[in-house]
């Protein structure tokens, strides 16, 4: 990388580390370090959900789809568009003038609620986990692109680079640093795709015909995908917003239940069209470029083998020159911190107040404590990260971990009128359960169905199960 691309990268991140260490002195109670003092409007709280969501992983992740399946692979995002506008529709109305009244720092402090302190515990569990692994997806996105911008930089010192910078100023700053750093990072990305890359990229392949003839037709086509992987993206994703614990702090965080409405809204439509054709379309790119040996100076020649999520971040390095390389980089870096510090403070909050259960206060000492919690969990994130390969693999095993074991107990408390706290519990340890043995075992599933999907059905299964033993036992 270029001095002057290596210069902008480095500012960047001493700018984000200055935010968080500005939050680290404003900061004065757990409000203020997990929910955001509860004052946030809807363009912050909107951008920072969509931030969250599609951040770094996605990104990454969209433009393996692009790579492998062409415009196909903006499907996965229209999921997003769906889940934000039903949550935002059914969900945000019934949760808000709740978390209100109690003061909710968590998602499962609203199971708590409803069906008890050990039920709580188990949502805690799940969430914690599943966030680890979603955190971690982020610093692996985070490595490769690093790994393939910068000469000689390998795969496992760019881990322990991005993992120290997202955990240190996540540590540091909390939700508020968190949300507003999103709304701007976010803007970053979504400049250098539309005002860099894309353009830079259309015209370094030689424009549309060049494009439309360099590849088969079913890249440009919308149905270049498998109905099971479209039922996955729909199982894992869409549910999310009903469970995600990233998604609740920010809901407690907006001023109002209609400006946290409108930020949902606001979210979707970032997600889908936006975000999702940007990302696959740069994917798209990629491929042609690797197809033309574009890459063989990069050590990735069109005769061998290369990881589809590579081929953005080596497109990038291609076609960029100095300066608005390093623009780029930190666009996409901006969207990998997004995700990662918003994950990191999930899963330090369920651990705090779920799992650990030390009372919750208003006060320093107990700020310091979770600070204490997010740098062990980002330590074990980068563990887990420097095992992995797969950047979306890692993230919708997480998602279907998260979605199977909780979804039940959520549409429970909502929009079923039998309530029953032992139902709860064995739904989210059957459904858990079940997806996260079935990812272990790597069985060969019927249809090649995804694992979540046998997981969820078990949830509702055994739910349904207990509750009815427990009226015939009255």
């Amino acid at each position: 990388m270029n001095w002057i691309d290596l210069t902008i990268f480095i500012v960047y991140m001493i700018l984000m580390l200055g935010v968080g260490l500005y939050f680290l002195r404003r900061n004065k109670s757990a409000d203020d370090y997990y929910v955001g003092g509860r004052t946030m409007s809807k363009w912050h709280i909107g951008l920072s959900v969509v931030a969250t969501d599609v951040g770094g992983g996605f990104s990454i992740g969209l433009g393996g789809l692009g790579f492998v399946l062409g415009l196909s692979g903006s499907w996965m995002l229209f999921t997003g568009l769906l889940g934000a506008w039903l949550a935002g529709t059914f969900l945000i109305p019934k949760v808000y003038p709740l978390a209100k009244t109690e003061n909710f720092l968590t998602f499962p402090q609203l199971l708590k609620h409803s069906f008890g302190a050990p039920a709580a515990f188990i949502a805690g569990l799940i969430s914690a986990i599943g966030y680890l692994g979603f955190t971690s997806s982020q610093i692996l996105a985070g490595a490769k692109l690093a790994s393939a911008s910068f000469v000689d930089l390998g795969i496992n010192e760019a881990l322990i680079i991005m993992g120290v910078i997202a955990v240190v100023y996540t540590f540091m700053g909390g939700l508020k640093a968190v949300i507003y750093t999103d709304t701007v990072q976010w803007i970053i990305l979504l400049a250098g795709l539309i005002g860099i890359g894309i353009p830079l990229g259309y015209f370094y392949l030689g424009g549309w015909e060049a494009i439309k003839d360099a590849l088969p037709n079913e890249f440009f086509a919308f149905d270049n995908v498998t109905w099971q992987q479209i039922v996955k993206w729909l199982v894992t994703i869409i549910p999310i917003w009903f469970v995600g614990m990233t998604l609740y702090q920010r809901i407690y965080a907006s001023k109002s239940a209609k400006e946290a409405k409108r930020a949902w809204y606001i979210a979707g439509v970032f997600e889908y069209p936006l975000m999702a054709f940007m990302g696959v379309i740069i994917g798209l790119f990629a491929r042609i470029a690797f197809m033309n040996n574009d890459f063989e100076a990069l050590g990735f020649p069109a005769t061998g083998a290369i990881d589809e999520e590579m081929g953005l971040p080596l497109f990038l390095r291609t076609i960029l020159p100095p300066g608005l390389m390093g623009l780029m980089m930190a666009a996409y870096f901006s969207a990998i911190m997004s995700t990662a510090d918003s994950c990191l403070m999930a899963s330090s909050g369920n651990i705090i107040t779920d799992i650990l259960k030390l009372p919750a206060q208003n006060s320093k000492r107990y700020m310091r404590i979770g600070q204490a919690i997010t740098l062990t969990i980002g330590a074990l994130a980068l563990l887990i990260a420097l095992q992995m390969q797969n950047v979306l693999e890692l993230m919708l095993y997480s998602y279907a971990f998260m979605v199977s074991g909780l979804i039940v107990p959520v549409l429970a408390i909502f929009f079923w009128k039998t309530k029953s706290p032992h139902a709860a519990i064995s739904s989210m340890v059957a459904g858990g359960g079940t997806t996260l043995s079935l990812i272990i075992g790597k069985f060969d599933l019927p249809l090649g169905l995804d694992p979540n999907i046998f997981g969820i059905s078990a949830a509702f299964l055994v739910y349904f199960i207990v509750v009815e033993v427990e009226k015939r036992l009255k």
